[in-house]
């Protein structure tokens, strides 16, 4: 059976002279995915994945830069702009109970408690505080629900289902 691949980022630019890329991440775990000698792998089109090791990694103005071994250079990571990272299934690690991976949660319908359903998960925003899920609503605006306890009551990523108690407010838009 193939390998399944999992996308951690996108490269949208090099940044100065010295092999730095510009990363649009969607990993959950930027800090982890991104630890110097860790391997990604970068999907270009049409091409076999190249598989890179980080050298560097910082954040600089909401995008995270990343360096790669061997590749010291602009002109050696140019090729690379409008590539995605990705990472093989087995370098996801176990989470505790509780914990999800977004690709575990992005698909997932939502329904209230009383069964009512809202629409699916089709973005997670990660503002500071708690994650953000983006319920998109056939006819209405995306509803925007908070990853807390008090509102997300049930999660079967099996299933892709979540039940939800929608607090004062939440489904007035």
């Amino acid at each position: 059976m193939a390998e399944k691949w999992f996308q951690v980022g996108k490269i949208v630019n090099t940044h100065g002279i010295r092999g730095e890329v510009r990363v649009v991440s969607v990993t959950d775990f930027p800090d982890e995915r991104y630890k110097r000698g860790n391997r990604l792998y970068i999907f270009q089109k049409d091409k076999e994945p190249v598989e890179v090791i980080v050298k560097s990694h910082r954040i600089h103005k909401n995008f995270d830069l990343l360096s790669f071994e061997g590749y010291d250079s602009i002109n050696e990571v140019e090729p690379f702009k409008g590539s995605d990272i990705k990472v093989p299934e087995s370098q996801l690690g176990s989470l505790d109970e509780g914990e999800y991976y977004f690709h575990e949660i992005i698909g997932c319908s939502v329904y209230t408690e009383d069964g009512d359903e809202l629409g699916i998960i089709n973005e997670i925003l990660t503002p500071g505080a708690n994650d953000v899920w983006v319920v998109k609503r056939i006819g209405k605006k995306d509803l925007l629900i908070p990853y807390i306890e008090d509102v997300v009551k049930h999660i079967d990523v099996k299933e892709k289902r979540v039940i939800i108690f929608p607090m004062e407010g939440l489904l007035d838009k």
